[in-house]
């Protein structure tokens, strides 16, 4: 996608500080942290959503979740996490591109804050 944020970071265009990189996904620390761990995990290709997930496409959200489980092994994060997307505006997605927060460091509260 031409105007995409994501897309514009998966490629390169845009700077990250990156913490895990493949040929499938990209994950960075997130610009404004809401946990001491905040990265984001996204997919290389555009998918817009978790809604748009399909039979087709549906293999990098398991991919993605490995590279989570791996950073926060790295991490140290042995006292638990949090991996999250939100779906849509009232979901609470302000990046139109699926993306995953991989949270830790912190106790999670119940609701999310």
């Amino acid at each position: 996608m031409v105007d995409c944020i994501f897309c514009k970071i998966a490629v390169g265009e845009i700077p990250s500080n990156k913490a895990y990189e493949d040929d499938q996904v990209l994950a960075f620390y997130d610009l404004d942290p809401q946990a001491p761990v905040h990265i984001l995990i996204i997919p290389k290709g555009h998918i817009g959503s978790a809604a748009e997930i399909t039979a087709e496409n549906s293999r990098i959200v398991a991919h993605i979740f490995e590279v989570a489980a791996k950073l926060a092994a790295e991490l140290k994060l042995d006292q638990g996490w949090r991996v999250v997307t939100n779906v849509g505006k009232d979901g609470g997605q302000s990046v139109l591109h699926m993306h995953f927060h991989l949270l830790g460091g912190r106790s999670m509260a119940w609701p999310p804050g």
